[in-house]
């Protein structure tokens, strides 16, 4: 609790100094909107290494997928490897992928990053 004396001290101290109270500076507020430029050019940065992180986590599950398929398709009884659309129709993929193609190469397979159309997206797995 203030005492009437000290009340009068602070309001005599407002009254002196009225530009104490009156909000930001102009400088206060440029401060500030660089800090957060700074912040942001941080985010978008670090944001930016997580994508292309998680699209070579892709690559790498679509072609072991494949992998996967080619050995359980020779393990079925088949004398060969198959190609994409063998695996496709027989079950062993429910799509063909769009990154790989997979083809037979003697007696072992080979799975090689398609060429994208021309004009298309380029491959990420390549």
């Amino acid at each position: 609790m203030f005492t009437k004396l000290q009340g009068a001290s602070r309001r005599h101290l407002r009254a002196r100094n009225g530009t104490a109270e009156a909000g930001f500076t102009l400088i206060e507020l440029l401060v500030v909107i660089v800090i957060l430029g700074v912040l942001s050019a941080i985010v978008v940065f670090s944001v930016r290494g997580i994508n292309d992180k998680g699209q070579g986590a892709a690559c790498k599950t679509d072609k072991a997928t494949i992998q996967t398929a080619e050995e359980a398709y020779f393990a079925s009884g088949h004398s060969a490897y198959a190609t994409m659309a063998e695996l496709v129709s027989g079950g062993f993929l429910s799509t063909a992928s769009v990154w790989y193609d997979a083809a037979p190469t003697g007696d072992t397979y080979a799975i090689t990053p398609t060429t994208p159309p021309a004009g298309g997206q380029p491959n990420p797995c390549s």
